[in-house]
């Protein structure tokens, strides 16, 4: 009998034998760095003339990986072999299947270090950030597993005499996976094996910036003699074999991390009906945020100028959660603003690489580094820098955390999504301004209140319209099975992931009766 789960607990990189074992663990992983990673697709093994160079966000002249780069065609065949094995896949018992997830979760946990080690490289994470990616991915596995378990016979239902009847949980078929770079363990991993371990197979196609982790993990797997066919990695291009993989009239659903636009394109394509398609397309989108933290009169000052520091600059702000947006009562504003920015001042930007107690590392990428830059110069027109501009190692794609006061509640600054380290400050006077200036955007994933008084309290509680909200605490931070997490609006379908009825996103209900 499996013990009840729980989260990981994390270490304390300020202790000595943490410390030392990451230490190890980067000096491990800069030795393995520049190995090349084939597809699998199948039983195969399959080394491609072109490949995805995985770089440092930090030092970019490093090169962390080569992954194998598919082609539409053999996007096609990952498909294939795919539906080839769910055949066999779906007939497994869900509880052997759960203990696949088990076994690579002792794995992952025995390698805690070495897998966040690899994220510190090829995300430039913090070393608190990756080890905490680590740990929510043994969560999904150990969380997912014992779930399948729970689901996985027959359901009750009202008895009627003269009968059996039973509800039972079946997969659907063969999904594809498109997980995001900014979480590209936990959340990759989470997606991949909630769709595994409800009976079904998948292509997995991880995200080109942070590939690397993703091959790593098929390692794992493999590890765990998974069978073939089950999960094949197909890296490629969006354009190529995203859309190959999605479009494909025997891709039964998707699962989706990442960007609003990418998640809108792929409701579209996943509604039309392919030729030869007999079912209509199950998606499972989970996309931006313009979240923000309300403070009001009476809330805690000094506590949330420090939690809304870490919510928006933890990760270089690059999580769909991070707050982006400081929604505060006008009377509280300047001393509130003071601490901010006082908060802020003592981050400390650099290579997380290196044994300095390094707060944020670098943006993912040139791409990312250009946006939220030109989202900087947005900034200086819409309102006043608070802070900002400070100098920041070069080599890397390095942003330092900058704070924008005076914003409007329409700029570009209060309602675009940047996923980068710029905050937001927006102004407002009373409970009843507050809280209609945090719902005035699209989204509507993550938010937070600062207030000791009951009532504003509970006005949030029916009125702050987020999939995820926390009282007295950062908007950040979600933990399996704790706060399930997913949000409303344009930030997808409120998936839930790390919750109870997640897995059955990726089933279908079978009624059956039997009469005596």
């Amino acid at each position: 009998m499996l013990t009840p789960y729980r989260p990981e607990s994390y270490v304390n990189f300020a202790d000595a034998e943490p410390r030392k074992k990451m230490l190890e663990a980067l000096k491990y992983v800069e030795s393995q760095l520049g190995k090349s990673y084939p597809l699998r697709i199948g039983a195969q093994k399959i080394e491609t003339e072109n490949k995805i160079a995985s770089i440092n966000p930090a030092k970019n002249d490093q090169i962390v990986g080569y992954v194998g780069k598919a082609n539409s065609d053999q996007a096609q065949q990952a498909v294939a072999a795919a539906d080839i094995a769910f055949r066999s896949w779906s007939r497994v018992d869900p509880d052997v299947r759960a203990r696949y997830l088990i076994k690579a979760a002792a794995i992952l946990r025995r390698r805690v270090y070495e897998f966040s080690a690899w994220m510190v490289f090829e995300e430039s994470k913090p070393w608190l950030e990756a080890y905490a990616d680590t740990c929510e991915a043994i969560d999904f596995l150990e969380f997912y597993g014992r779930e399948m378990m729970r689901l996985g016979g027959a359901q009750a239902v009202t008895p009627f005499e003269g009968e059996e009847n039973e509800l039972r949980y079946i997969p659907l078929g063969v999904g594809a996976i498109i997980p995001p770079w900014n979480f590209p363990l936990a959340i990759m991993a989470g997606m991949t094996t909630a769709a595994i371990v409800t009976g079904n197979t998948v292509v997995l196609k991880p995200a080109s910036t942070a590939p690397v982790i993703a091959a790593k993990f098929v390692e794992v797997m493999e590890e765990c003699m998974l069978p073939p066919g089950v999960l094949n990695f197909c890296p490629g291009s969006g354009a190529e074999i995203g859309d190959t993989i999605v479009e494909h009239p025997r891709t039964r659903f998707i699962a989706f991390t990442g960007s609003r636009d990418v998640g809108e394109s792929i409701f579209q394509k996943a509604a039309k009906v392919q030729k030869g398609q007999i079912w209509l397309k199950r998606t499972i989108l989970e996309m931006g945020g313009k979240d923000c933290m309300i403070v009001t009169e009476n809330g805690d000052i000094d506590d949330a100028a420090q939690q809304i520091v870490a919510a928006a600059f933890g990760f270089q702000g690059q999580k769909c959660s991070a707050c982006s947006r400081l929604v505060c009562d006008a009377s509280i504003h300047d001393e509130l603003l003071k601490k901010v920015v006082e908060h802020a001042k003592k981050l400390t930007v650099g290579n997380p690489t290196s044994p300095d107690n390094v707060c944020m590392g670098a943006v993912i990428d040139k791409s990312a580094y250009d946006k939220i830059n030109s989202y900087i110069e947005i900034g200086k027109k819409e309102g006043t820098m608070a802070l900002g501009g400070t100098k920041v190692p070069t080599g890397g794609f390095f942003i330092p955390p900058t704070i924008f006061d005076g914003i409007k509640p329409n700029a570009r600054l209060a309602q675009e999504e940047i996923f980068g380290p710029i905050l937001a400050v927006i102004t407002g006077k009373g409970i009843d301004e507050l809280l209609e200036i945090a719902n005035n955007t699209e989204y509507g994933l993550t938010g937070a209140i600062y207030s000791n008084d009951r009532l504003e309290l509970e006005r949030a509680r029916h009125e702050f319209h987020v999939g995820n909200l926390y009282f007295n605490r950062k908007c950040t931070g979600a933990l399996v099975d704790v706060q399930p997490f997913g949000g409303f609006n344009m930030s997808g379908t409120d998936s839930k992931a790390g919750g109870r009825d997640y897995l059955m996103l990726f089933m279908q209900g079978k009624s059956i009766t039997e009469r005596w």
